[in-house]
């Protein structure tokens, strides 16, 4: 596997226009990202441009503070999925996991991993805001939803992905979820140290300089 292949090509401002989310979908398919991510509004424009291509397209939903009612969220993975994603990343509701509420969390992560059908979903935990034992008890949660992956961050909050927090998260989940690392991830060296810590996927707008400073995303 080469690092580009791990990589989920990402663009989430919410200035995007149209013309940046073509020219995502187009650097996709040169350097051989695993997939673009991208909100909601744009999985339709990134499916047609990426057909036939082999790179996915993931969405996020709930996105960025994962605070909305559960129905929405859902709704938007539904909808998501309908116009072509491929995977879900989804928020998890924060506050809910900080008052001691579980079996809200669940019910809201289980309603999204229904809602997306046959597309994986990475929960995206905001680990900047949790405790060591939140960040465990979250990746119980996500798994028993039927979570594929746990996710440190959305990369809009107070902090990003951290080794540490890679690891602890790998722990948690061996043998029932996968791991993906988003926020801060800008060099070849912060992309290489999240996969030894245990990621399998990461999330990074700076793609291509990382393939660039792996020669042309050598194998790993």
């Amino acid at each position: 596997m080469t690092i580009a292949q791990t990589i989920d090509h990402t663009l989430l401002r919410p200035d995007a226009t149209r013309a940046q989310i073509l020219n995502l979908c187009a650097e996709a398919r040169e350097f051989g990202f695993y997939s673009v991510c991208v909100n909601s509004s744009w999985v339709e424009v990134a499916a047609d441009a990426l057909r036939g291509s082999g790179v996915r397209v993931a969405a996020v939903t709930g996105f960025p503070l994962g605070a909305m009612d559960s129905r929405a969220k859902a709704f938007e993975t539904r909808w998501a999925v309908e116009c072509g994603a491929d995977e879900i990343d989804t928020v998890l509701a924060v506050g809910r996991l900080k008052s001691g509420e579980t079996d809200v969390v669940l019910s809201d992560l289980r309603g999204v991993v229904e809602a997306a059908g046959k597309a994986k979903v990475k929960v995206i935990f905001e680990t900047c805001l949790l405790t060591d034992e939140e960040k465990r008890l979250a990746c119980r949660i996500a798994c028993e939803a039927g979570a594929a992956f746990v996710k440190t961050s959305t990369g809009f909050s107070t902090g990003g992905a951290t080794i540490s927090d890679v690891k602890l998260l790998a722990a948690e989940v061996l043998g029932k979820c996968l791991v993906k690392a988003s926020g801060g991830i800008r060099s070849v060296e912060t992309a290489l140290a999240m996969l030894e810590a245990g990621a399998s996927r990461l999330g990074t707008s700076n793609g291509i300089a990382i393939v660039q400073g792996t020669s042309s995303g050598q194998g790993y």
